[in-house]
């Protein structure tokens, strides 16, 4: 790992012990509003967390060098100069959430080392995570080794993983944690985040999560310079939703002679406007297959927007997801899986499935 990616990873267990101590007297006034109400313009040049408008915010700068601006509802905007060393500022949640999407714009000016991200931690485990979606002159992953990628929200993010040992963390100052990355390939300032999409690769890649501490959507300076002025427009971090109730699993039924292949669609996480669900694709014959094509034709609008363990096209209301090399073989009453999330409003009925090997 870089000298530079060391000290970033450094600064950001720091980030985070400091923000946890300390509460300046403009946030603590903040506090007393209750969440949505309007308030004046709130200007910020010392490091500080606290509420405002209803929404969680966190302010630290290494040294004085950056002004945080806190306006209506969730916007902020920032600018930041090389005197600061080190910023991160933004506004978001407390707690986070895995599931709801977060929407934001407005716009993101860089010089030199900066990202643009939705940021926040986890606890037991303890873990740091980003979801970046812009970054200046210099990419956070370097150094990290690539765990996989995720396609989400008209892009690839990157996946990684690293470790800091005996660093500061929001649980005191000699902690052992790990920090999981997601790095958008096409960059962007504005848009929405499917958190869902990039948390399931996650886990689908084995990383743990714990209970969520904050989530914001952050701006971070490097020895850099710029501005930044964003609103968050959607998502709620830490509410609490009804999930509809889950369709039944659906399969498709054996084919005469017990041969071919079935696929049984289960709904694992529905969440009110998105799910992710799960097929298990099982080989009925006496003798392995090379390849298989399940067909998912969804009563409704419901759209994929990432898919793992395989490859797929969607027309209309049709899903048609093909094999990926890992999984094309499968023995003699064996199975293999594949997950995928998607968007839907209104219902969200089961789809009819349909298996056939090739």
């Amino acid at each position: 790992m870089s000298t530079l990616t060391h000290e970033m990873g450094r600064r950001r267990g720091l980030v985070a012990a400091i923000l946890g101590l300390v509460l300046t007297a403009a946030a603590a006034l903040a506090a007393f509003a209750s969440p949505g109400s309007a308030q004046a313009a709130t200007t910020i040049t010392s490091n500080s967390t606290g509420t405002n408008n209803g929404y969680f915010y966190s302010f630290w700068e290494q040294s004085s060098g950056a002004t945080m601006t806190l306006g209506s509802g969730s916007n902020y905007s920032l600018t930041w100069n090389t005197a600061s060393q080190n910023v991160v500022a933004g506004t978001g949640w407390n707690p986070g959430n895995q599931t709801n999407p977060v929407s934001y714009s407005g716009t993101w000016n860089c010089n030199g080392n900066c990202y643009l991200s939705l940021y926040g931690w986890f606890q037991n485990p303890l873990v740091e995570w980003y979801i970046v979606d812009n970054y200046g002159n210099y990419n956070p992953s370097s150094g990290a080794t690539k765990l996989g990628s995720v396609s989400s929200d008209g892009s690839t993010y990157d996946l990684y993983k690293t470790t800091r040992v005996n660093a500061p963390s929001i649980e005191g100052d000699s902690s052992t944690f790990d920090q999981y990355w997601a790095v958008r390939q096409a960059k962007r300032t504005g848009g929405t985040i499917t958190v869902s999409n990039i948390f399931n690769a996650w886990k689908n890649l084995g990383l743990k999560m714990g209970t969520a501490n904050y989530e914001i959507l952050a701006t971070e300076g490097y020895q850099s310079s710029g501005s930044s002025n964003i609103t968050v427009t959607s998502g709620d971090g830490g509410g609490t939703t009804t999930p509809p109730t889950t369709p039944p699993p659906t399969t498709t039924p054996p084919p005469s002679g017990g041969s071919g292949c079935t696929a049984t669609f289960s709904n694992t996480s529905d969440w009110g406007s998105g799910f992710t669900s799960s097929v298990a694709v099982k080989n009925n014959g006496s003798s392995s297959i090379n390849g298989w094509t399940v067909k998912l034709t969804f009563p409704g609008n419901q759209t994929v927007t990432s898919l793992w363990n395989g490859s797929y096209t969607q027309s209309g209301n049709t899903v048609t997801v093909k094999n990926a090399s890992s999984n094309g073989t499968i023995a003699a009453g064996a199975s293999t899986t594949f997950g995928f999330n998607a968007n839907y409003s209104g219902s969200n009925g089961a789809p009819t499935v349909s298996c056939t090997v090739g």
